[in-house]
């Protein structure tokens, strides 16, 4: 009886665990590099019609990101939104180029190498 007590303990607080990284963790940031980046001009807009007749706008920017080191590079990805020109982004990108999720960041928390690009 105390092993089964002990095997249903361990099976509920793993649950809670998964539950709790589920919730709190983002995957789309994980192993992922830091790039930074200035809005300088519109998103190209995107409409897309679903099935059900709404229409979706996402706006899309190829613009050139500098990551802590200074190496730049360009970069293409979307946003549900137009962004706010001149706003300073920290762009999350793995695989080399593929942009997997973004934060809007003040210009002192950019690395020094990459403020001067």
């Amino acid at each position: 009886m105390k092993k089964f007590l002990m095997v249903v303990g361990i099976l509920f607080l793993l649950g809670v665990v998964g539950v709790f990284a589920l919730t709190n963790i983002d995957f789309n940031r994980m192993n992922a590099s830091n790039y930074y980046l200035q809005i300088t001009e519109d998103g190209e807009e995107h409409e897309t019609k679903l099935e059900d007749g709404t229409v979706m706008t996402s706006y899309s920017y190829r613009l050139d990101a500098t990551n802590a080191d200074g190496e730049t590079i360009p970069l293409e990805f979307t946003a549900q939104k137009n962004l706010r020109k001149d706003a300073y982004l920290k762009i999350y990108v793995k695989n080399g180029d593929e942009v997997s999720s973004y934060d809007e960041v003040k210009f002192e928390e950019i690395p020094k190498k990459a403020q001067k690009k």
